[in-house]
This record gives structure tokens, C-alpha cells and sequence, in this order.
């Protein structure tokens, strides 16, 4: 567990960037636990996409397939080269 000790600034604010994770954080969930502020990283889903994570069979079969190595032959681009440049 990383432990840094954070102090405030003249308007009693902190700087979290140093502990956040290298993901596109978007809101933190605040809670109390006894004495103890925690916070947890949020990362938003868009509205469109929502649907994916209330489809349990759907997001597995999503998940296989982003697994999957990709077996696409795209041909020769040969045609698209130019010699005159």
C-alpha cells in the first residue's frame, strides 16, 4: 500500500494527482469509515455503452473477443506505394 503525506494548502485543499492511477479518472466516491476519509477513483461509462455492463453474457463475449489475436489478411497495399515522392 502506497502512504504519502499530503498537506494543505492556504485554503485547506489537497493534491491527489500522485496517488490516483494512470486511468482517465473522471469524479472520486467520497465515503467516512470511523475516522477515515476514503476516497475511490470513478471512471464514467457512456451512456450508449451502459448497456454492455447490465449484459453479463454480452460483456463476456466482448471480453473474448478483444482477447482474441486478430487473423485478418489485408492484402498487398503495393498499389498505394509512390515512387515519385
Amino acid at each position: 500500500m502506497q502512504e504519502l503525506r499530503l498537506h494543505l494548502d492556504s485554503r485547506k485543499r489537497i493534491t491527489l494527482s500522485k496517488l490516483l492511477p494512470d486511468l482517465p479518472i473522471s469524479s472520486v466516491k467520497a465515503h467516512l469509515e470511523g475516522n477515515k476519509i476514503v476516497l475511490e477513483p470513478m471512471v464514467e461509462i457512456p451512456a450508449e455503452e451502459a448497456w454492455l455492463y447490465r449484459e453479463p453474457e454480452s460483456l463476456k463475449a466482448v471480453k473474448k473477443g478483444l482477447s482474441q489475436p486478430g487473423e485478418h489478411d489485408l492484402g498487398s497495399f503495393e498499389q498505394f506505394i509512390n515512387d515519385d515522392v
